[in-house]
């Protein structure tokens, strides 16, 4: 059984082998991204699913469709879903990612806010377990690609509270929405120092999803972005001190990314990933 799976620390404690994804048939799993990256189905990056929105109070909206990029259909009902929640998200899909969808992910708070780069106070306790029922309390109606998902990002919960343990199950159909082409490894490090930037978080995802981005005018950005901000100066002004804080960002940490804005277009140069770069190459190669 898939729920039988423990984590290798917890086999070490127990002095036993760790039970791996192949010993559970039928057991449906993630791909194995790398450490140093999270993986984020397309369709989430390239959307205002995760907004870039600031703290307090949030909208609920009902079965209600988000901006999103051309071919990407989105239906969502629940709060309003922020960076913060997206961290927490692939977070746990970084956990269960050597277990499999459907088992019992069995996590300390303590791990899942070290994993978030964030320290395990009280405060931060009580705010992952917000983000949780949050994630938990929702429906997200998907299509992507050919892929067409409906359901909630976390089918359900529970928590220890003496021993702060969380036991998190994913749906395993969500494994649809990382079909090869379909997800993209964001670099975690460049995303971690972009921490308490909500727009620049977004900008990187939503970059880091395109081998070969293109001009896109400033206004779209601020709407899949999800932006609040009704004026549009303001909002502009918000963009380009985001786009520099990415710049600055990826540089420190190896990646390459720089941009201009002009006549309203925004323009990226970026250095993509290995699996993007070799991508492009078979594209020129068909042509």
């Amino acid at each position: 059984m898939a729920n039988d799976l423990i984590t290798y620390a917890e086999a070490v404690r127990r002095k036993q082998r760790p039970m791996r994804p192949e010993d559970v048939p039928g057991l449906v799993q993630l791909p194995l991204w790398p450490e140093p990256v999270r993986a984020v189905p397309n369709g989430f990056l390239r959307s205002a699913l995760f907004g870039a929105i600031r703290k307090g109070a949030r909208a609920y909206l009902d079965r209600e469709e988000i901006p999103a990029q051309g071919g990407i259909i989105i239906r969502y009902t629940g709060a309003r879903l922020d960076q913060g929640d997206l961290d927490l998200w692939v977070s746990v899909l970084h956990a269960v990612r050597s277990q499999g969808l459907g088992s019992q992910c069995r996590v300390t708070s303590y791990f899942l806010l070290k994993l978030m780069g964030k320290t395990d106070t009280g405060k931060n306790r009580a705010t992952l377990h917000e983000r949780i029922t949050r994630l938990r309390a929702n429906a997200v109606e998907v299509r992507q690609g050919r892929c067409y998902y409906i359901g909630g990002l976390i089918r359900c919960a529970a928590k220890d509270e003496e021993t702060q343990e969380w036991v998190i199950e994913l749906d395993e159909k969500l494994r649809q929405l990382f079909a090869a082409d379909q997800f993209t490894q964001v670099e975690w490090a460049v995303r971690r120092a972009l921490s308490g930037k909500p727009l620049a978080q977004w900008l990187h995802g939503f970059y880091a999803s395109h081998a070969k981005p293109y001009p896109i005018h400033i206004d779209t950005l601020l709407r899949l972005a999800g932006s609040l901000d009704s004026s549009p100066s303001s909002g502009r002004q918000t963009l380009r001190k985001a786009l520099e804080a990415v710049a600055e960002a990826s540089e420190t940490h190896g990646e390459g990314f720089a941009y201009a804005i002009r006549n309203n277009l925004t323009y990226i140069k970026k250095m993509g990933s290995g699996s993007q770069r070799r991508h492009l190459a078979k594209v020129r190669v068909a042509k």
